[in-house]
This record gives C-alpha cells, structure tokens and sequence, in this order.
C-alpha cells in the first residue's frame, strides 16, 4: 500500500521541492517526506488523492531550509538568462530588465509571509487547488483565497515598480544635463 502511494506521489514531491529549494535539496526533501508520512501513514484521514498531505509534510519540512530557498528565489531566473547570448541591443535590454524583475520578484517572494508564501508555491509548483492547499496547510479555504490574493498583489506591486522605474528613464540612469547659464 504505501510502495503504492510512494510510486504515485514521489515525482510529483520531488518537483515541488526541487522548485522551491532547488535540485541539490529537492532529494533530501522527497526522502524526508516519504519518511514522516511513513512514520504518520495510519493518521491519514485524506480521501484517494494523497498528493495534499505530502505536499503539505513537504512544506513543513521545507521551512528548515528557508534561507536557502530565499538564496534559490534571488537567482532563479538570472541563472538562466545568464546563459542568453546577446547579440543584439534589444536582446541585451530584455536581459536586463528580467534580470531587474527577477531580483525583486525572488526579494518579493522572500519578504512574503511564510503562509502566504506556502500558499502560492503550493498552487503554483504543487499545482494544488484550494481545497488541496486547505488540506495541505490544515487551513480554512477562505484563508487560502486570502493568501493566494495578498501574494499575488504584492508580487504584483514588485513588478509593477519595475515597469514604473523603466518607464521614467527608459531603464537607464542619466547624468544631470549640464546647465546653460
């Protein structure tokens, strides 16, 4: 039964926590989960889908290894585009106006709540709905909605001042004109 549950569930744990942590943790999260739900199986009271309460252990567990996953936000995109290679002035600007949203939406997602935080990576790499969220945070379903919209709206906020900063001076810092007196 539980060799069952372990086969069904363990890509579905690892990709959750090697997108929150990174690949280097993601092993160590699947193991540990796997371990407690194993230690825990005869308080399972979920119904056939299981996937919410090792999501929600996952999670638990992941708190350990918060300021990794804080270091994992700060460079998730900008080690990526780091390998772009620029040819053109275009191509050189989108660069570095994602390499600007990256860094303050990784400090946004860091700043987060840590319940709000769980909330929206629980929907978004979990691809958990609300009631699984709900039983996978122990939390009612109104206080999912609740996390999911203040997430959103301050990730939002952090992006938004990107697009302000950009449009004001076109991403670039000038020198004062010099006067002509």
């Amino acid at each position: 039964m539980f060799a069952e549950l372990y086969d069904r569930h363990e890509r579905v744990v690892y990709r959750y926590a090697a997108r929150r942590l990174g690949v280097s943790y993601a092993d160590d999260i699947t193991s540990e989960t796997f371990l407690v739900a194993f230690s825990r199986r005869e308080s399972f009271t979920g119904g056939p889908d299981a996937r919410p309460w090792l999501l929600g252990i996952a999670t638990t567990l992941m708190h350990k290894h918060v300021r990794q996953e804080a270091r994992a936000w700060k460079g998730m995109l900008v080690s990526d585009l780091a390998r772009v290679d620029v040819d053109h002035i275009e191509q050189a600007d989108a660069r570095l106006d994602a390499r600007t949203i990256a860094r303050k939406l990784g400090r946004a997602l860091a700043r987060l709540p840590a319940g709000d935080r769980d909330a929206l990576l629980l929907h978004t790499f979990g691809d958990l709905d609300y009631a699984g969220i709900s039983e996978a945070l122990n939390i009612p379903v109104g206080t999912v909605r609740s996390r999911l919209n203040r997430a959103r709206r301050k990730l939002r906020a952090a992006i938004a001042v990107v697009d302000e900063d950009k449009e004001e001076n076109h991403g670039r810092t000038f020198a004062p004109a010099p006067s002509a007196d």
